[in-house]
């Protein structure tokens, strides 16, 4: 195991083989990363007080924070990150106990809080705050502190979301070498 991939208390990150980690990211804890996924500079994944799961050909981009809340009495289950596959995760993007569906674009600098729900086919821009315990809808672009739906994604947003993602799996099998 690589400085850069470490235990917590007695859980050990689970990382598939084919998956990037650049040597100046951070993977602590209770963490599965899927097939594919690139985790780039800076950025930190840490699965300490709840789990974190990534979903293959997602990626987190340069100074990502990723974090979760713990269990508590009046929330037995506290708030884990989960990350479905074909994600993109923007530069400085921060993500906190949220749930995030397949083919969701964040924007670089989005936060997404507690309990945030953003289902499939989504696009975060830039800066967005989305504030705990809201669920978005699929199909649209959300902007804006706190966010507000904009419009509906058009058919060439759609078809970008899932081509972003695969965009870094290309880029990631260059630094795989």
């Amino acid at each position: 195991m690589s400085q850069n991939i470490r235990s917590y208390l007695n859980t050990t990150p689970q990382v598939a083989d084919s998956c990037y980690i650049d040597p100046m990211a951070v993977v602590v804890g209770d963490v599965i990363l899927a097939e594919n996924v690139s985790v780039w500079p800076f950025a930190v994944i840490r699965g300490d007080v709840n789990h974190i799961h990534i979903g293959r050909n997602s990626n987190i981009q340069d100074h990502a924070m990723l974090h979760v809340s713990h269990k508590k009495a009046d929330q037995p289950e506290g708030s884990p990150l989960v990350i479905g596959e074909n994600v993109t995760i923007g530069h400085h993007v921060t993500l906190h106990g949220c749930t995030i569906g397949n083919r969701v674009l964040i924007g670089i600098n989005s936060i997404i809080l507690d309990n945030v729900v953003i289902p499939d086919d989504v696009m975060i821009g830039a800066g967005t705050l989305v504030p705990p315990n809201k669920v978005l809808e699929s199909g649209w672009l959300y902007v804006g502190s706190p966010a507000k739906k904009l419009r509906p994604l058009t058919e060439k947003e759609i078809a970008f979301l899932p081509y972003s993602a695969q965009n870094y799996v290309k880029v990631s099998r260059n630094y795989l070498g």
